[in-house]
């Protein structure tokens, strides 16, 4: 690697190298350790294509989540199966694995403008912005953003564009899909709510069971489909239906509870 090769977005691969072993080694124990992540289904990232790849997700917290991507997304690809012990896997990690952020999250402070620099894709949301509803159009600059890093690399979203559960999918996850073809990999995190502050940066609460399953790609027409049935496809997906929500009965809630206090060293 050049000294200073840099990725499309202009970032120095040495320096998002550095930068995503130490965040690593600092955020390592907050999946195992203080909580234990239990990790299903990891074995399918190893055998992606290098390219156009979309995960697609529902999101906890504004960066815990990725955070937790980057560990089971470079220990599966080192040859740990479902586990995220001994952070060897930091030391080459993959570069051109990026995520989609709304730009005043990524702008808010030092913390998240370091984090953007390990492969924020920064865009302008069209419905929301400085905690009040906006109505704004499509920026084309951040749609040619998305693709530039498919053609590179991975690509991680939330189509739900927010933390809060069961809000619909926004339809402009399912126009890039349906545009750029690319190969879509959902993605079904829990526990993050419960363990973290909503920014994903403090530790709200330890010992708490956290899920993280990589389900298999999705089965897209990508010519017929149309964008309703594309989002209905995501909704499902990642288990953000409607359908979904349920009275959860007691013996279900004290099991989980039970769950949560388990802890695998």
């Amino acid at each position: 690697m050049g000294l200073f090769k840099k990725n499309p977005f202009g970032h120095i691969l040495w320096v998002k190298k550095w930068l995503i072993r130490i965040l690593g080694l600092l955020t390592h124990r907050r999946f195992r350790g203080f909580n234990e992540l239990q990790i299903e289904g990891s074995e399918i990232i190893k055998n992606l294509p290098d390219t156009n790849v979309l995960f697609i997700s529902n999101h906890q917290t504004y960066f815990a989540d990725v955070i937790a991507m980057f560990h089971v997304f470079n220990a599966s690809l080192s040859g740990r199966l479902d586990n995220i012990k001994n952070v060897g896997y930091l030391w080459n990690p993959k570069l051109n694995m990026y995520y989609v952020a709304a730009k005043e999250t990524m702008k808010s402070g030092l913390i998240p403008k370091i984090f953007a620099y390990t492969g924020s894709i920064s865009i302008e949301r069209t419905w929301r912005s400085q905690g009040k509803d906006v109505n704004r159009q499509v920026k084309m600059s951040d749609i040619t953003a998305i693709k530039r890093a498919l053609d590179d690399g991975w690509v991680v979203t939330f189509p739900q564009g927010t933390t809060t559960p069961f809000k619909p999918i926004r339809k402009g996850t399912a126009h890039i899909i349906k545009t750029y073809k690319p190969l879509v990999v959902p993605i079904v995190i829990d526990g993050f709510r419960r363990s973290f502050d909503k920014k994903g940066l403090r530790i709200k609460k330890k010992n708490i069971y956290q899920t993280f399953e990589v389900k298999e790609p999705l089965d897209i027409d990508y010519e017929n489909e149309s964008i309703a049935e594309i989002v209905e496809k995501i909704e499902y997906a990642i288990e953000q239906h409607p359908s979904f929500l349920k009275v959860i009965p007691q013996e279900e809630l004290e099991e989980q509870e039970r769950l949560n206090k388990l802890r695998d060293w």
